[in-house]
């Protein structure tokens, strides 16, 4: 079962008024991130429409995965939500997700409703990063706030695929966090595995 998501509401702090919300990506802590591009966008350069879609590679990895675990995964068991997937964690806090998978008995069919989700995924996944980030916020360091909220949240389990360092982060909640390259086989969840690595290979893609 594949849906997605419309947003929720939550606290803003230290929030531009003359950026419009749309330009708002997610909500950590109250702080809006805006999404990348939103700076061309306010000077004109570019429409809102221009930053909106991915990236060809980060869209071709989403659908990648999307295909290859749906085809694979038990829908009588699990939900997956893609499509930039929002989910409400509290009343300071909206992400948004490029895959998740959700255990049914959490989020039932009662549950797929035009808000978002606000119950933990099982498995988070992200491919890249669809940020701006600006003053002290490095990659590493949004990567690590995100990947904990979401743990916090209840989520067993983070997964990154990142197309720039072609690495893969995983993190869980009982063991330390790991990092790999993308060419070896990483375990999604009930023996799934891929490798992104491979599969641009198979495909010819320059990235792999």
């Amino acid at each position: 079962m594949i849906a997605s998501t419309r947003p929720g509401q939550v606290l803003t702090e230290n929030f531009d008024t003359n950026i419009p919300s749309v330009l708002i990506h997610e909500i950590i802590d109250g702080k809006p991130l805006y999404r990348k591009g939103y700076l061309e966008v306010l000077a004109k350069t570019k429409n809102v429409e221009d930053i909106m879609g991915s990236s060809s590679l980060q869209a071709f990895l989403i659908t990648y995965l999307t295909i290859w675990i749906g085809k694979q995964i038990d829908d009588r068991k699990y939900t997956i939500l893609t499509n930039e997937a929002g989910l409400h964690i509290d009343n300071k806090n909206n992400l948004s997700g490029d895959l998740m998978i959700f255990d049914n008995q959490i989020l039932g069919i009662q549950k797929i409703n035009k808000k978002y989700a606000d119950v933990p995924p099982k498995i988070s996944i992200e491919v890249d990063i669809d940020i701006t980030l600006e003053g002290e916020l490095s990659e590493k360091a949004y990567i690590f706030i995100k990947t904990k909220k979401l743990l916090e949240f209840g989520a067993e389990k983070v997964i990154w695929f990142l197309t720039e360092s072609k690495k893969v982060v995983v993190a869980t909640t009982d063991a330390e966090w790991q990092t790999y390259h993308w060419n070896g086989d990483v375990e999604i969840l009930d023996g799934i595995t891929c490798n992104v690595g491979a599969y641009l290979r198979e495909k010819g893609s320059e990235f792999a």
